[in-house]
């Protein structure tokens, strides 16, 4: 299997990348380098025959018609995306040049790619489209989101994310790229850029720092071990049905003040301070975020009844091997806090 990658440098992208290549796979990367991609995440691989990298943006059509055509591909699995809720709220616009306009280039070189395949490989060539469970909008106290659910983005990111979905869609219905849409909930695991909840939390609370909860903490995410869902990424690319949406979710609800409060209970055993103490202290509750959707949870039966998933982590054990992964490598995320010490973003005006 020969797969292309987009934003093979990021979180979800780098475990994409160990992950293939380990299973003997060939990965192009194409990852423009921003500032939560790290070519550190990807030290195990970067010697290894198996995989490939280009430093460059999706949203140069040239560089990508190049690299399907020199890499050629089986498979293309979508992730490059600005993620960050907050600093969409901040700044828009980089997340509509990445999110949509990026992904219609992908999607336009990958059909001039697979209209010229022999027939017998574009009956197994896949382009999976990553997405998020966000395009929802918000959930009361019950209720699941499922593959049907109405599209109802609550903010700039998701309103990227939601665009982006249907173009995927209608390049399949229209013009039949054989696409598969993943929608997941919230990530979590080693290498995670440290404005998201889980590290950001985790590295606070090693250093003693505030830890902000917004609003009063009851907000609640469905969580997922980054390494189950690459997991189901790899079913979804091997024995996913085209034209098919596959929610992908961990089955682990957890309030946002429960999540911190967890973190500091875990940092205390396996690094306890006896000049800070207990790091539920540091908790702190700040304004909320703009259109803060207050629930989020996946129904994923579809991805387990159809492909046979399964999440191998519950919140509980993936936490712990997240928190430990942060506390063995300080090599990976000191350099990162040295540029971005968890700042609050989110709180401005929309530059565009």
């Amino acid at each position: 299997m020969r797969v292309l990658v987009t934003g093979g440098a990021g979180f979800i992208g780098s475990a994409v990348c160990r992950t293939f290549v380990a299973a003997g796979w060939r990965v192009l990367n194409i990852d423009k380098l921003t500032y939560a991609a790290s070519l550190e995440s990807l030290a195990p691989i970067e010697r290894d025959e198996k995989y490939s990298f280009i430093h460059g943006d999706i949203c140069d059509a040239a560089l990508v018609d190049g690299a399907f055509a020199e890499f050629d591909p089986d498979a293309v699995l979508h992730l490059a995306a600005e993620s960050h809720v907050d600093r969409s709220i901040d700044g828009a616009a980089e997340f509509l040049l990445t999110n949509v306009q990026g992904t219609h280039i992908m999607l336009e070189s990958a059909l001039r790619y697979y209209s010229q395949l022999p027939a017998d490989r574009r009956g197994r060539f896949r382009f999976i489209h990553v997405s998020t469970d966000e395009v929802y909008g918000s959930l009361g106290d019950t209720g699941l989101f499922v593959e049907t659910t109405r599209y109802d983005p609550r903010s700039p990111y998701s309103a990227t994310k939601a665009a982006s979905d249907h173009l995927a869609s209608a390049w399949r219905h229209t013009f039949g790229l054989p696409v598969i849409i993943t929608n997941c909930s919230n990530n979590y695991g080693p290498y995670q850029f440290p404005e998201k909840l889980i590290p950001l939390t985790i590295l606070n609370a090693l250093e003693g720092k505030p830890l902000p909860v917004y609003g009063d903490g009851s907000n609640v995410r469905d969580w997922l071990f980054v390494e189950d869902h690459v997991a189901a990424l790899k079913l979804a690319l091997e024995n996913g049905a085209v034209g098919e949406t596959y929610n992908v979710g961990g089955n682990n609800e957890q309030r946002n003040l429960d999540v911190v409060q967890a973190i500091c209970d875990l940092v205390d055993e396996l690094a306890p301070n006896a000049a800070v103490g207990s790091r539920r202290q540091l908790i702190t509750f700040v304004a909320d975020r703009p259109g803060h959707d207050k629930r989020y949870a996946i129904d994923s039966s579809k991805i387990q009844n159809e492909l046979g998933w399964r999440a191998r982590d519950d919140f509980a054990t993936g936490l712990r091997k997240t928190v430990r992964w942060y506390l063995e490598n300080e090599a990976w995320w000191r350099p990162i806090r040295q540029k971005y010490a968890g700042e609050r973003l989110g709180v401005t005006v929309s530059k565009g």
